[in-house]
């Protein structure tokens, strides 16, 4: 295993029933075992995991073995196969993040479960709703986003699923239900400010029928939904799904979704941040929107370069053109040194 890989398959393991009761939600507890369908969160029996054990050798917690496959592995092989993960780094990432929220959450005790009341819509409340949501593998969101032309999702660490979000028209109105997209809004230092909600249609074709079926939560400002791990280069824009459009066409570089034109405006950049690509709405607001943040970055000694769309947004663009025309136009748009960087890895068939 990479370095670091051990530590954290011991350190999940010590949480061994909180990590499958996150990852491995279509299962249950019976005896010292949690009883699953398979690695990736398949309904039914074959798999088990030891909740209790030593912290390494034969019988340890949270080693599992799949009766009818005969795959076996750790809780590290758990997150990596139920959030379809390829990269080493990106388990690691989201081990890390897991490992940092089950630190904000209550413990559970032998007779009941100590919860602090947090103030709604702050980022204690965010951080406790993206916990509890599960991995969107073989969700309502797989279903909205391909719907959205999007049929593939990187580093989707940063998007849950909740099947019954609390939606509240206003102030006097009962309380619904609806499933729902979690993002996760992170600061430069990845940890949870914040979080958007995208209520769902109960077959995932499209947005729930409500008056408002996005809103966002606690601290926003300077911060985003983050694909991907920034270095030197990074694409920034509003909403969610343009991203997440983009992403598929450049599956390597580093994405932001501010998610709205004043928050793109006032995003935090990171200090080894040497290009950033801006990818403006086709609007007022958005065009607002990338001038403040190209100047910004100018004063920062950044190159921003403004990525225009044919239509509204990029998704626009991905739903009416398809992906390689997409690509094709982004293209044109790319540094000289970012098209070998970034096209290559794309054209050679990784979306």
């Amino acid at each position: 295993m990479p370095g670091g890989a051990s530590e954290l398959a011991r350190r999940l393991a010590r949480d061994a029933e909180a990590v499958c009761r996150y990852y491995l939600s279509n299962g249950r507890r019976q005896g010292r075992y949690w009883i699953v369908g398979d690695v990736r969160n398949t309904p039914g029996r074959s798999m088990y995991v030891r909740l209790s054990g030593p912290d390494s050798g034969s019988g340890a917690a949270g080693h599992w073995t799949d009766a009818a496959s005969a795959e076996h592995g750790d809780l590290l092989d758990v997150i990596r196969e139920s959030c379809s993960f390829t990269d080493f780094r990106d388990v690691a990432e989201e081990a890390r993040r897991f490992l940092r929220l089950q630190r904000t959450e209550p413990r559970r005790t032998p007779k009941t479960i100590i919860r602090t009341p947090v103030p709604a819509g702050s980022p204690e409340a965010a951080q406790r709703l993206f916990a509890v949501s599960q991995p969107i593998r073989r969700t309502l969101v797989e279903t909205y986003l391909c719907n959205r032309g999007i049929k593939a999702v990187h580093d989707v660490g940063a998007l849950r699923f909740h099947p019954r979000c609390h939606y509240r028209p206003d102030d006097t109105s009962p309380t619904e239900t609806w499933p729902a997209m979690i993002a996760a809004v992170t600061d430069l230092a990845d940890c949870v400010t914040g979080a958007h909600r995208t209520w769902l249609a109960p077959d995932g074709f499209g947005k729930a029928p409500v008056d408002t079926p996005r809103r966002a939560m606690g601290g926003l400002r300077g911060n985003a939904v983050r694909f991907g791990a920034a270095d030197d280069v990074l694409a920034a824009g509003e909403g969610i799904e343009t991203m997440l459009s983009l992403r598929y066409a450049l599956p390597a570089m580093a994405m932001a979704a501010a998610l709205s034109a004043n928050h793109l405006a006032a995003l935090l950049l990171p200090p080894t941040l040497r290009r950033l690509y801006i990818a403006r709405d086709n609007d007022a607001a958005g065009d607002a929107a990338a001038m403040t943040l190209t100047e910004r970055a100018h004063a920062d000694g950044i190159e921003a370069i403004i990525w225009s769309p044919r239509r509204g947004d990029f998704n626009e663009d991905l739903r009416a053109l398809g992906v390689d025309s997409l690509r094709a136009a982004l293209r044109g748009q790319l540094a000289p040194q970012d098209r070998a960087r970034f096209m290559l890895f794309a054209e050679a068939g990784a979306v």
